[in-house]
This record gives C-alpha cells, structure tokens and sequence, in this order.
C-alpha cells in the first residue's frame, strides 16, 4: 500500500481529516527546506505537497510566485527538490510527500529518468498543473511503473464529463481548486465546495481535498467537514515572510498547529 493511500485510511479509520501544507523548496533558503519539513509534521501535517520552483506559473498568485522567485535566485531545481525528498526520508519514512509544479523542469530530464530518480528519492505522488489527464496516458504509465501516484486537479467550472476523466485518471487523492482563480484568494464559499465535492464523489472512490483560499482554522474547520483533506499554502508562505528568520520555523509551527488543532476540535 502506498504511504498516500495508506495515510488516508489510517484518518478515515480514526474519523480525522488530512491536513497538507504547501511550501516551495528552497524558499526563503536552501538550508530551511528540510528543517520545515519536519516541523510541518511536528505540527500536524498529514502529507507535505513541495513545490518545486518554476519561473513561469499558471496557477499560482502572487505568494507562492513570490516563493519560487526567491527559491530560483538559491540557484534550486529539480535535482535539488529530490535531494531535500532524500534527506527528509533519512528520519521520517512515514509522511507521504507530493511534488507540485510544472512539466518544464521534468520535460528536461527526461520523464522516465523523473520517474526513476523520483521513487529512489521516496517521492510519493506528483502534481503537475500543465501535465492535464487529456494528454497525460504516456505520462500515467511511467509514474505508475515507478509507484508514484498522478494526482490531478479540479476546479468550479469543471463539467461532469471532466469529473469522470480525471476520476478515470487521478492516483493518491483529487485536489479540488475551490475558487476561480489562482492560489491565494479568498472568499471560499464551503455550500459551493460541499455541493462540487459530492459531484465527485459520485465518480470515485478517492480521496479529495481541498485548496486555495484557505486562511485560518476556522475556514479550514468548515472545509474539513466536507472535504477528505485541506491544503494550506499562500497563508503559511506568508507568515514566513512576516517572520523575523529565526522565528520562521516557529512561527510556522503555531500556525499550521492551530490549523491543526480547528480541524480536529
């Protein structure tokens, strides 16, 4: 059994929620990435989703760019992202890690060498936002030779015939983008996000979890009643960037904590 779908049914047997943050590699350094990790776990995270830096994205808002951007100027890429994966797994062989980004940096090794170099490093799942189920059965194939779940996104405007391709074709977990937009916003509306979910629902028998415009327990709580799991990212960026360095770690810890603790009250 795979950690993803392994992590899943150990929540499901205890009637919890996962809780997946998102931080970029090598963002605000080089030397915080593993360190973050690990204390994204101390604080309650179920499975970590890493992004792995990219200078032209589509789908995230200003925040998360800002993250690649400062990751980019560290000189960090593709082989560094599973470097940080290795590391990570010299101590925790648990907690399931996603790679998120786009298909540039992959296209460049080569797929199969991706794929290969991936599982050594104990990647577990990938989502790439530009690798769409339409054109991705050549893609499938390899990640699900190598035992790494393709994990594919959702969104408000998604038609029914969409829902059932991406059922057909989702690994690990669906990610449903709550919003019209890109990562950041705000002003999720969780009657709109029950009512989409259970559209998907009918489809599949996976997981899915919930993104983008969620900020603060509160609305984390409120998606967690609907959804399987929650993923936070612009928020947690963000206190990094409010954050004197030698209070990030910390300061993320409270915080991813909190959301943590408001999920399961």
């Amino acid at each position: 059994m795979s950690r993803i779908k392994a992590t899943f049914a150990k929540l499901a047997g205890e009637k919890r929620k996962a809780l997946i943050p998102f931080v970029t590699a090598g963002d605000p350094t080089a030397a915080i990435t593993v360190p973050l990790m690990h204390v994204l776990v101390k604080a309650g995270a179920d499975v970590i989703e890493l992004g792995v830096p990219f200078s032209d994205p589509m789908a995230d808002g200003p925040v998360i760019q800002r993250s690649s951007e400062r990751a980019l100027i560290n000189g960090i890429g593709l082989l560094d992202v599973l470097a940080y994966v290795r590391k990570f797994r010299e101590t925790n062989d648990t907690t399931p890690i996603v790679l998120m980004g786009y298909a540039n940096p992959i296209e460049r090794m080569g797929l199969e060498a991706f794929a290969a170099n991936a599982n050594a490093a104990g990647v577990d799942g990938v989502l790439i936002v530009d690798y769409p189920p339409e054109e991705s059965v050549a893609v499938l194939k390899v990640l699900d030779a190598a035992g790494i779940d393709s994990i594919y996104l959702l969104s408000p405007t998604s038609t029914d015939i969409r829902i059932k391709l991406v059922a057909n074709s989702a690994r690990g977990y669906i990610y449903y983008v709550s919003l019209k937009g890109v990562s950041g916003a705000a002003n999720i509306d969780t009657a709109e996000v029950g009512a989409m979910i259970q559209r998907i629902k009918a489809e599949t028998s996976l997981p899915v979890g919930v993104g983008f415009g969620i900020r603060d327990g509160a609305t984390a709580r409120l998606v967690a009643d609907v959804a399987d799991a929650v993923v936070v990212g612009s928020r947690i960026i963000q206190e990094m960037e409010a954050s004197a360095v030698e209070d990030q770690l910390a300061n993320v810890e409270k915080l991813v904590s909190d959301i943590r603790i408001a999920m399961d009250a």
